[in-house]
C-alpha cells in the first residue's frame, strides 16, 4: 500500500493538475438544497467540506464526475464530452435538476448515477433520459449482480 500512495496526486476545488497524459480539474461538489437538517438549513454536503468532482481529459476525450452534488453554478461552464451525473435526488441532483445540468453543458453522452442500490431506482434514471434534449446520448447502464 506505501508503495502505491507514493504516486498518489491531490487535488482541491479549483485546482488542475496533470499526471502523464491525464488532465484533472477539481470542481466544488456541495449541495444547496437537500437538507440533513431542514429546519437549521444544514445541507447534506455542504461547500466548505471541500467535496469535490472531476474533470478529466485523456486521449482527448473529457469526462466529468459529479460526484455527490447538486447542479452549483460551477458546473455552468463544465465543457466534457461524457458527463456522469447523479439522479436520485436525495442527497444529489434530482432527476429534472440533472437533465437541466446536462442541457446546459450539453455533452455528447450522459450516464445517470446514483440511482438503485441506496436510494432511488432505476424510475430516475429514466425520468432524467426522457427530460435530456435530443442529441444527447444518454446511457442507463444495467446493474449487475
Amino acid at each position: 500500500v506505501a508503495k502505491a500512495m507514493q504516486n498518489v496526486v491531490e487535488i482541491a476545488p479549483g485546482e488542475v493538475k496533470t499526471v502523464g497524459n491525464v488532465k484533472m480539474a477539481a470542481y466544488p461538489a456541495y449541495n444547496i438544497n437537500k437538507y440533513r437538517d431542514p429546519a437549521r438549513g444544514v445541507v447534506f454536503h455542504p461547500k466548505q467540506d471541500g467535496r469535490v468532482a472531476y474533470l478529466v481529459e485523456l486521449g482527448g476525450v473529457r469526462i466529468f464526475h459529479a460526484g455527490d452534488s447538486d447542479f452549483v453554478p460551477e458546473f455552468r461552464d463544465v465543457k466534457a464530452d461524457i458527463v456522469l451525473v447523479p439522479v436520485s435526488g436525495v442527497y444529489v441532483m434530482t432527476p429534472s435538476e440533472a437533465a437541466e445540468f446536462v442541457n446546459t453543458v450539453e455533452p455528447k453522452v450522459a450516464i445517470p448515477m446514483h440511482y438503485g442500490s441506496i436510494v432511488a431506482s432505476e424510475k430516475e434514471a429514466q425520468e432524467f433520459k426522457k427530460l435530456v434534449k435530443p442529441g444527447i446520448e444518454v446511457v442507463v447502464l444495467q446493474r449487475e449482480i
